[in-house]
């Protein structure tokens, strides 16, 4: 089985997060969590702070090489604040560099952005971002789950069943 890499923040989408974290496990994954320090994060959940995760190690604590897949939940706070953190993003660019999947979700396509890795692939995200995408060279589509060159996105929690499938696939 693999071992997949959540990388989140506080102001997390509580879905995007815990429905990965939970169908991945149930399929035998090990599934970790880094956030910008080992130790609790707490989710968004529609319009208040919802239920708290624990990020099993800091993401200056983890590299590409220790897992198969990485996943990035959205909300606004969260790929807002680890746009601005210069190791997230690095890591980002360490998965993609290595040919590892790296799956992301409503408002997480902006850490691809910032990764310099939506440039000329094609993609989906939130609505509210598809000019920051387009912006950024990516050719958008509204589609549930879009896969390209190891790429994974998805538009929002009503696309978390495409989101993990395409993430399953990735694995196989």
């Amino acid at each position: 089985m693999a071992k997949v890499l959540i990388m989140a923040s506080d102001g997390f989408e509580q879905s995007e997060l815990f429905v990965p974290l939970e169908k991945l496990k149930d399929a035998g994954h090990t599934v970790e969590i880094a956030a910008p320090a080992a130790g609790e994060i707490t989710a968004w959940d529609k319009d208040d702070w919802g239920k708290s995760v624990t990020a099993d190690k800091a993401i200056a604590d983890v590299g590409a090489g220790d897992y198969d897949v990485l996943v990035l939940p959205g909300g606004v706070i969260n790929p807002d604040n680890l746009r601005t953190d210069k190791t997230a993003v690095s890591l980002i660019r360490s998965f993609a560099e290595a040919g590892k999947p790296v799956a992301a979700i409503c408002h997480a396509p902006w850490l691809l952005a910032e990764a310099g890795l939506a440039q000329g692939r094609r993609l989906t995200s939130y609505d509210s971002i598809r000019t920051d995408m387009k912006n950024a060279g990516a050719e958008v589509v509204d589609e549930k789950v879009v896969v390209d060159r190891g790429i994974i996105t998805s538009r929002n929690p009503d696309d978390l069943d495409a989101f993990v499938g395409a993430i399953e696939d990735a694995l196989r």
